[in-house]
């Protein structure tokens, strides 16, 4: 397992973007972005920070469900 990098918020979400995620709107520092499945609707919050903590980012994975992978050196 690698070292996951610094990225900012606008990196994580060309990431989501990258892997059929869309941004649908923007609350205050957060961008929403979502991904439509067939039986269920992913919605992961971004901050749009210039660094997103690690534990943040980590949240971001998870709830993204893409592979840890994508967000490593």
């Amino acid at each position: 397992m690698g070292k996951i990098r610094v990225l900012s918020g606008r990196q994580a979400c060309d990431i989501l973007k990258r892997h059929g995620f869309l941004e649908v709107r923007q609350h205050g520092s957060h961008v929403i972005m979502q991904k439509r499945l067939p039986d269920t609707t992913i919605t992961v919050p971004v901050p749009n920070h210039a660094e997103l903590r690690l534990g943040t980012l980590q949240s971001i994975i998870r709830q993204s469900g893409l592979p840890r992978s994508e967000f490593e050196v």
